[in-house]
């Protein structure tokens, strides 16, 4: 299938395909006339692409991960180790945010939201 057609399945703009090619997170044949040519397998991987920037991943990472996934890489072992520590990275970030949270959460606790502020404020008059 041609870039347009793939797009339109992923719901990925062309532009962000050809990204996804440029950094070799996809990889199509071209006719000799220089059209993308797509396989039916890329519309996952383009699925793949957008789950793993969505859930923050860099495309240098992403390509390395779908090396793993397509059995590309040459050593499987990499691939977990470099797994393994994005995981831990994306946990400290997850922790990072519910430490935030919490502190959010306590400064909410001891302030009053303004309306209620102005209710307690006209009983006392």
């Amino acid at each position: 299938m041609k870039i347009g057609e793939l797009a339109r399945r992923t719901g990925a703009s062309v532009r962000a395909l050809r990204y996804y090619e440029e950094k070799g997170a996809l990889r199509p044949e071209r006719t000799p006339s220089g059209y993308r040519i797509f396989a039916d397998s890329d519309i996952r991987k383009v699925a793949h692409i957008q789950t793993l920037l969505a859930a923050g991943l860099g495309m240098d990472v992403i390509g390395e991960i779908l090396a793993c996934l397509s059995g590309e890489a040459l050593l499987l072992d990499d691939c977990r180790e470099r797994l393994e520590a994005e995981r831990r990275r994306i946990t400290g970030d997850i922790d990072q945010l519910l430490h935030t949270r919490s502190l959010l959460d306590e400064l909410l606790a001891t302030t009053r939201a303004p309306a209620e502020a102005d209710r307690a404020g006209s009983r006392v008059a």
